[in-house]
């Protein structure tokens, strides 16, 4: 019934009918698809349509119902920049909200647009395909509606999603910013919701997962974020620190792609962390890093042997010390998880301490840490919860189930 309803829909748009209504999750309103876009045909022979699959698809999901609706039409124009080719396929979900930009028509709500190329960067000149009058993009059902809505469209040999907006780490309380009262992902300021770390979960397990998360916002590059997608998921590229309003620059990532696309996920993730690093080479508190997914189940096992030994040696103090001087970023509690470690293995007298914690080291360097860009001397790329106080909804997270950080950051107090 899903096919002959993608096939009726796609044949009702062909011929004219522009304005159609129907019920669902995202209760979308069909405005546009453009004649000059060929949709997969779904009785498409199975080894026909696997040879004839692009190379790439990148969902780019930009919430910019808040502040930052500017710098969401300025990142579409720059994907416009390159655009989409016949290898890659670039679809983008924009959302807009009352109060701020009046650019480019001051249409609301959320548009789905098939980047193409243009010479206009003032300007959203691609096609339109799914026009939301209502749209939640704090939702993470809705989100995951978009990239199962790309894939069926635009399936190709591997996916990319990017989700666009404000980012505060991995709590759902806890610290408070001066900016926003819970952490997450895509704040909608129209419906007052957002994504929290486990519900990223849950929409990268309703897709069926991606090869690459990017994540334009601030503050998401944490092992706690990570380890919870981690099996939904190849590479994850993030930022330890805040980001600049402008975030990716998406042209210097898109062009390098378009011109290699049989690029594995591995290289494009580090395309992505070159393109943000060489934009704000210039700014010292910038940090972009590409974080191995699979790696990190063997990482929480050397993590758990070096909290074990720290704290059966009882050398409180050197971790105290550690936790004040570790690199901390924009939260005092987000330190730098090769800092932290490495100042409590260089100071520490107990043997096994500084043995587990050189092991933890390298595997952080060699395995877990893709690339890493930063204009700090110590952020090596992957940030950790180290607390002066313990927040009790950590204990939802994946990564405080599986391991003894949790236990660490008790111990310490």
């Amino acid at each position: 019934m899903k096919l002959l309803i993608l096939a009726l829909m796609s044949l009702m748009a062909i011929n004219g009918y522009s304005e159609i209504n129907f019920d669902g999750n995202s209760s979308l309103n069909i405005r546009e698809i453009s004649k000059d876009i060929e949709l997969p045909s779904v009785k498409m022979d199975k080894k026909v349509a696997k040879a004839e699959l692009k190379e790439w698809t990148v969902m780019v999901f930009v919430n910019a119902k808040n502040n930052l609706e500017s710098y969401g039409l300025k990142d579409v124009n720059e994907m416009e920049m390159v655009g989409s080719s016949d290898k890659v396929n670039v679809v983008a979900e924009l959302g807009r909200i009352s109060g701020y930009s009046s650019s480019d028509g001051d249409w609301k709500g959320c548009r789905r647009y098939y980047i193409q190329k243009d010479n206009d960067t003032n300007k959203i000149t691609s096609p339109v395909l799914l026009e939301t009058p209502k749209c939640d993009m704090g939702s993470w059902e809705y989100m995951a509606d978009f990239v199962k809505w790309v894939k069926e469209k635009y399936p190709a040999k591997k996916y990319v999603l990017i989700v666009w907006n404000h980012g505060s780490g991995w709590n759902k309380g806890g610290d408070i910013s001066v900016l926003l009262n819970e952490k997450g992902i895509s704040y909608d300021d129209e419906t007052g919701n957002h994504i929290t770390t486990p519900q990223l979960r849950m929409a990268l397990e309703k897709i069926g997962g991606v090869d690459i998360l990017g994540m334009d916002a601030c503050l998401m590059q944490m092992i706690e974020v990570a380890y919870e997608i981690k099996d939904y998921t190849q590479y994850i590229v993030g930022s330890e620190e805040t980001e600049p309003g402008d975030g990716y620059t998406y042209n210097t990532w898109l062009e390098p792609l378009v011109k290699n696309p049989t690029a594995d996920a591995r290289t494009l993730s580090k395309y992505m962390v070159d393109s943000y690093g060489d934009h704000y080479q210039s700014e010292s508190d910038t940090t972009q890093s590409s974080i191995d997914a699979k790696s990190l189940k063997d990482l929480a096992k050397l993590s758990d042997d070096f909290v074990n030994a720290l704290i059966a040696s009882n050398d409180l103090t050197n971790a105290k010390n550690a936790r004040t001087n570790a690199q901390k970023f924009y939260y005092s509690s987000n330190k730098d998880f090769y800092h932290f470690t490495k100042l409590i293995t260089d100071t520490t007298q107990v043997s096994d301490v500084k043995a587990k914690g050189q092991a933890l080291l390298n595997y952080l360097k060699n395995n877990a840490i893709v690339h890493n860009r930063s204009g700090y001397q110590n952020a090596y790329g992957l940030a950790v919860y180290v607390p002066t106080s313990y927040t009790t909804s950590y204990d939802d997270l994946i990564w405080a189930k599986d391991t003894k950080w949790d236990d660490l950051i008790k111990w310490i107090k």
